[in-house]
């Protein structure tokens, strides 16, 4: 048995920490992100140090850059050109030294600061004359969910000229890397300097965010704030420092113990192309599939692409993995290309090696894609540990809604190479007593749905009667219910109730 063969798989949830690292949290905002010290946790275990970790979704680059840390080659892959931005500027962080990114900050003061305080005082007038004389990105079409028709006007006129100002400032930064930095927090600040931005209630006027990341269109705030600009981008300018600083210490440590020699690539492929330039090179994958509802990353990405000068080929956009978007890719599209992509994702994969999928969906169907693709293709399922308690906050589970799954499940396969063909069952799978049996074994006084949820999917599966799972959001909750819990909106999980009704403390 190799090496790979004998790692015993992950069985149990990782405590998230999400806010601890600043080279993810708090540099660039982006859709989803995983915890980097759970994605830490899975590429130190399944790979070795020289591997080649892969994520073909990659997103904000979370799995390329933690394995990048721990001397591996971190391959990151998106067709959306924000995340592989935002991902290579955060490695590439690592180059350069300190003072010549807080020399670069500080010439920005020097030049932009007053000028762009004197803004708020200008007279529309003049405002209008310095956005004609200023490079300003065109003035595109945007998605047909928005609620303004133009890329213009999502910023007011003052936001335009100030984010117009700040980047030529940038872009005259003659050494690479400092410039890099004060690009990758001008971006940042892209989110807070715009029209979409909303304020949270009861919390200073710069705490909130955009719409982009609450609701998943451009809604226009009902009061658009207007916050300070240069304040706003120097707060997204100290956060790239610190970044920096973290990351430097980490590869100081590497450097004074191992050694270092970590490495990092990013493509931008489509997944059938992916799998044929990387076909049977990746060491370990760990990915994160697009799975949101009628979330197109490519739309609501259009606020940094059009400014950034890189928006997507219409190619991307066709084979972007979504339901739903401009396009109106349906359920049945989707499903079909995600199957697809776990068979790409394991021809990408050497034979011995491990592949990790998370996932979460109330849709049956797409559960039954990846574990029969993965089957179908030559690999083992190892391991399914749900990750619940850490909840990806959307506006949605905010309301307390029980039918939102916020946890995820993380799906851990072996490739074994011996393609299994799944066997029919010959009855219907009995949700219902199922059901019971996992909550007759819960011994603590909460418990997460998606827990439930999840372990009601790997029985199915183990049953080979997946496809035969048929049950609503309704009735699963309606189930819950039965057996003595109910839902609590301040904490989002279930509780028991006493016979008389009453919750317990």
């Amino acid at each position: 048995m190799t090496k790979y063969g004998s790692i015993l798989p992950i069985e149990s949830a990782i405590s998230a920490d999400r806010q601890s690292a600043k080279r993810h949290y708090g540099v660039h905002p982006y859709f989803t992100r995983r915890p980097h010290n759970v994605v830490r946790h899975y590429v130190t275990h399944y790979s070795r140090e020289g591997d080649r970790v892969l994520d073909p979704f990659g997103g904000s680059g979370v799995t390329a850059i933690e394995a990048f840390l721990e001397n591996r080659v971190g391959i990151q892959n998106d067709i959306n050109p924000l995340a592989n931005f935002i991902a290579a500027g955060i490695v590439k962080l690592h180059k350069g030294g300190l003072a010549d990114y807080e020399s670069a900050l500080t010439t920005l003061r020097e030049t932009c600061q007053a000028r762009l305080e004197a803004l708020s005082e200008s007279p529309l007038e003049e405002i209008e004359k310095l956005q004609r004389k200023l490079k300003i990105p065109k003035n595109i079409r945007l998605p047909k969910t928005s609620d303004v028709e133009l890329y213009h006007e999502l910023f007011s006129p003052r936001q335009l000229v100030a984010l117009a100002i700040l980047r030529t400032a940038i872009d005259s930064i003659s050494s690479p890397d400092p410039r890099n930095a004060m690009l990758l927090a001008w971006s940042a600040t892209l989110a807070k300097l715009n029209r979409t931005f909303l304020s949270a209630e009861g919390r200073a006027e710069s705490r909130g965010g955009s719409s982009i990341f609450s609701i998943y269109r451009y809604k226009i705030a009902r009061d658009p704030v207007e916050l300070p600009p240069w304040k706003t981008f120097e707060e997204r300018a100290r956060n790239v420092l610190l970044a920096k600083k973290e990351i430097d210490r980490a590869i100081d440590l590497k450097k004074r113990t191992t050694g270092w020699h970590g490495q990092f690539k990013a493509y931008s492929l489509d997944i059938d192309e992916l799998s044929e330039e990387l076909e049977a090179t990746a060491d370990y994958i760990f990915t994160d599939p697009p799975y949101g509802g009628h979330i197109s990353y490519l739309d609501l990405s259009v606020l940094w692409n059009c400014w950034l000068g890189q928006m997507p080929t219409a190619k991307a956009r066709e084979r972007e993995l979504i339901v739903g978007g401009e396009l109106g890719i349906n359920e049945s599209a989707y499903t079909d290309r995600l199957g697809k992509s776990i068979e790409a994702c394991l021809r990408m994969l050497k034979r011995d090696r491990w592949l990790s999928v998370v996932f979460q969906h109330w849709n049956t169907a797409y559960f039954d894609a990846i574990l029969s693709s993965a089957a179908e293709t030559g690999a083992d399922l190892r391991a399914a540990v749900p990750q619940v308690g850490d909840t990806v906050w959307s506006m949605h589970k905010k309301k307390g809604n029980e039918s939102v799954l916020a946890g995820e499940l993380i799906l851990t396969f072996f490739k074994t190479g011996k393609p299994r063909t799944l066997k029919l069952p010959s009855h219907s799978f009995d949700v219902e007593s199922t059901m019971s049996d996992i909550l007759s074994a819960v011994n603590a006084p909460i418990l997460y749905g998606e827990h439930v949820f999840n372990q009601l999917i790997v029985a199915a599966w183990k049953k080979g009667a997946i496809g035969s799972l048929n049950i609503s959001k309704d009735n699963f909750n309606d189930l819950i219910k039965q057996h003595g819990w109910q839902y609590e909106d301040g904490t989002h999980c279930w509780v028991r109730e006493r016979p008389e009704g009453l919750l317990f403390a």
